[in-house]
């Protein structure tokens, strides 16, 4: 991928991907307000709101992409059993302290999500997941994960397609799984108990 940018002189030039580090601050727009999305620019990738910053990731690959929705299905299943939760996806869009980010999936109980109005969730969901992707490291999605449980996620799972491996963390500490191990019980999500190999039965 390659962006054009330009310099002092209004010289359009290309910008090589590898030069650039993700995820990669925007100026903000003029008539931008963070709890409005028809306000936020239109971009071919993903936008969050943090730290005052709007940050730009560009469009997942085929690694992200696959993990993501083999994610969403198990926990559509799920939910399909369970119907006082929702599932989201698709950059599942929150908005939590003035900040927002999205979630390659989440979960929250039908009842605190509230009904649509067209806006981010303003409450935070009981799980969110992070699927590792070609610009993301562990330490990256580590600062999500502490950003989501310093907003009141109970559980995040980051996954990581390319060693096959799943990272559980809460404000009480962490679990990695790997092949068959299974999710510990979360009493606040019902009956859903998966394998980590589970989540990567695309690849």
């Amino acid at each position: 991928m390659e962006f054009v940018h330009f310099d002092s002189e209004k010289t359009p030039f290309r910008l090589q991907r590898s030069h650039l580090r993700f995820p990669l601050p925007l100026k903000v727009p003029r008539g931008f307000r963070v709890d409005q999305p028809s306000s936020w620019p239109s971009v071919e990738g993903r936008l969050e709101f943090v730290q005052g910053e709007l940050r730009y990731m560009p469009p997942c690959a085929d690694y992200q992409q696959d993990v993501a929705a083999t994610v969403v299905g198990l926990l559509w299943k799920w939910v399909a059993k369970h119907s006082e939760f929702i599932v989201a996806a698709n950059e599942a869009g929150m908005m939590l302290g003035g900040e927002a980010r999205g979630a390659d999936a989440a979960v929250w109980r039908k009842q605190e999500a509230g009904t649509h109005r067209g806006t981010f969730r303003r409450v935070p969901p009981i799980l969110a997941v992070e699927v590792a992707g070609e610009d993301e490291g562990e330490g990256s999605l580590r600062e999500k994960a502490a950003w989501y449980i310093s907003h009141g996620v109970r559980y995040v799972w980051l996954l990581f397609p390319r060693t096959r491996t799943a990272l559980v963390l809460t404000a009480d500490g962490e679990q990695r799984l790997k092949g068959r191990s299974r999710f510990a019980a979360a009493p606040e999500l019902p009956g859903l108990r998966l394998t980590a190999q589970s989540l990567f039965s695309q690849l």
